[in-house]
């Protein structure tokens, strides 16, 4: 097959029928009908004027560490890859920071700590991109994103305009918002985050404590874990608990915690004492997915070059040459392992892409 053709354009790059390999951390082969890399957002409006973006199905893509390419992409693959950090207001209690969406989000979090702000110190280490963590909400460690967000800037393709909306109206719930509601809709172009000088740290999720202690903590001014130790001890868990997509191909978390209703998990803790389980909003309990997949016998399962990791059961692998498809078959029949199991459905956190029903 020849090499693709790029094609320049103002702010701008257009590849036909583009490889994607290399644009999704399971590494999974897919091609997209077209591929856009924007650097500026000013190009948007260009873009979308063009007959192939209004007509064509479109997929929003940043680092691809949150999808699974289960097929090809019939469409348009539109990667925001505009970057910049800058600090729009600030005073002695914090900032307000706007980030392009094509930065990093590891990145960002470290760039917040070196310059003295607290409360990214729990999201470390999450791969992907700043546009895509407002989509995802993404959280970890007893922290979610929508804590910091104040802003957020996209491209409305229904309004065909550059739209600012504020932390309400983004409608974030536990992964979830607005943007992944109605993905078609939406392209993040900016966040901006108000960051605290300090904050309360997050301390309560399991092994942050003897964490702390087995590195020496280091403390803020009130004699708590400063930001940087807290990031640290954070670090040092995930290395141990996750495997690294540069080693082997996966989207870290690949299942939701489940949640259920006070009744069904009252049920479940009465023939499964063991079973971790943590409040949620409007009374419901949030399950751990990663107990009940081992539970049922999946961590470590692997069917040809697709499985589950050993190190840990929520995280969906491709150990060397699985397909999307592949990967997605195992996930499913895990889903339906842990359902006939405890009769608790399983969601998968990234997105499907190409897959059929």
């Amino acid at each position: 097959m020849p090499d693709p053709v790029a094609a320049e354009g103002k702010g701008h790059t257009v590849v036909e029928d583009a490889p994607l390999e290399g644009r999704n951390t399971f590494r999974v082969k897919a091609r997209a009908h077209l591929l856009v890399d924007v650097r500026h957002a000013d190009a948007l409006p260009e873009l979308f004027a063009q007959p192939a973006l209004q007509s064509l199905p479109l997929l929003v893509l940043g680092e691809g560490s949150n999808l699974l390419f289960a097929g090809d992409w019939p469409g348009v693959v539109l990667a925001i890859a505009a970057r910049g950090i800058r600090v729009l207001e600030e005073d002695d209690t914090g900032a307000l920071v706007r980030v392009e969406a094509g930065e990093n989000w590891d990145d960002v979090v470290r760039w917040s700590i070196g310059h003295g702000y607290a409360g990214l110190e729990n999201l470390v280490m999450i791969p992907g991109t700043v546009g895509a963590a407002p989509i995802q909400n993404i959280g970890a460690y007893g922290v979610e994103v929508r804590e910091f967000v104040h802003t957020v800037e996209a491209w409305d393709r229904t309004q065909s305009r550059l739209v600012r909306l504020d932390n309400a109206a983004c409608a974030f719930g536990y992964r979830d918002s607005l943007f992944k509601q109605d993905p078609g809709r939406w392209i993040v172009t900016a966040v901006e985050f108000l960051l605290p000088r300090r904050r309360e740290p997050r301390l309560g999720y399991a092994g942050i404590a003897e964490e702390l202690a087995a590195i020496g903590m280091a403390t803020n001014g009130d004699g708590g874990p400063t930001p940087l130790a807290i990031a640290e001890a954070i670090s040092r868990l995930r290395t141990r608990k996750l495997p690294n997509p540069a080693l082997i191909g996966n989207a870290g978390s690949f299942f939701k915690n489940p949640v259920v209703d006070a009744d069904t998990a009252e049920r479940l803790a009465a023939t499964h004492p063991r079973l971790p389980q943590w409040a949620a909003d409007d009374g419901l309990r949030k399950l751990s997915a990663a107990w009940l997949i081992e539970q049922a016998g999946f961590k470590g399962y692997r069917d040809g070059d697709a499985g589950i990791s050993d190190q840990h059961a929520l995280v969906l692998v491709n150990h060397g040459r699985a397909s999307g498809a592949d990967l997605l078959r195992v996930a499913r029949h895990v889903a339906t392992g842990v359902h006939a199991r405890f009769g608790v459905k399983l969601e998968p956190e990234p997105r499907i892409v190409g897959a059929s029903r």
